[in-house]
């Protein structure tokens, strides 16, 4: 039979994985499933609005919105979030993560989205300590010294539990992406072939976009999404509405 170099070595496939890995594999995919009870169902980030002002119709008008928001939007911003608040949290005394904690909950343009990133922040600790309790990770949570959102708290989680930045900020993206889709796909609406197709579509922007958060500084930030910013805005006084956000 012909093989092609699309195909897996069979020699990497017979290798395993080390027990560390495997329990890092097995909590991200836990707690970065849809089943992990943060509440993200219950949010659009602005997308309920976008599809009532016909912004998003289809699978390739929200496949673009939502590259949009990954690349040059909240999906980088967040992402940057999570990787210095890991890394904050893994030095010594956690220098720098009350100042991280604290931009990140100011970086958010609207109550709104401010409501919702909280709130799932608040959930995945309490709910990733009772069933994942870390030593230290109460010290990492106090030296935050105030709200924290969602990328942060996966950040510092992830670092408490000594799991690797690189497939946490991947599987971060690609948990909020998911969520995105969801939504987009009651709203529209979808069906599960579609919104799968958007999800494969956006596999290279999420790796892209992980890649250039893991090598960027705060400094980096910067969001020029702005009619996504509207969205957010305007969807506080829209009339009828299945979403929080």
């Amino acid at each position: 039979m012909l093989m092609t170099t699309n195909e897996p070595d069979p020699a990497a496939l017979r290798g395993g994985m080390a027990e560390d890995e495997a329990a890092a594999l097995y909590r991200l995919m836990t707690w970065l499933s849809p089943s992990f009870p943060v509440g993200a169902f219950a949010y659009s980030s602005g997308i309920e609005w976008a599809v009532e002002a016909g912004d998003i119709t289809d699978a390739a008008t929200l496949r673009d919105w939502l590259a949009a928001m990954l690349t040059d939007g909240s999906g980088f911003c967040d992402a940057v979030f999570l990787a210095q608040s890991y890394r904050a949290a893994s030095e010594p005394g956690h220098a720098g993560l009350k100042e991280t904690a604290e931009l990140a909950a100011a970086f958010v343009p609207s109550r709104e989205r401010q409501l919702e990133t909280t709130t799932q922040g608040r959930a995945f600790i309490e709910i990733a300590r009772a069933a994942w309790n870390s030593p230290g990770l109460d010290a990492i949570v106090v030296a935050c010294d105030g709200p924290i959102v969602y990328p942060v708290a996966v950040g510092i989680v992830s670092a408490a539990h000594g799991i690797r930045l690189a497939p946490s900020l991947h599987a971060f993206l690609h948990a909020v992406l998911s969520n995105w889709i969801s939504a987009g796909a009651r709203l529209i609406p979808l069906g599960q072939t579609d919104s799968q197709r958007v999800l494969a579509d956006l596999e290279p922007v999420v790796a892209a976009t992980a890649a250039r958060a893991n090598a960027a500084a705060l400094d980096d930030l910067g969001s020029a999404t702005f009619r996504a910013d509207l969205a957010s805005l305007r969807h506080e006084t829209q009339y009828t509405r299945l979403f929080r956000s």
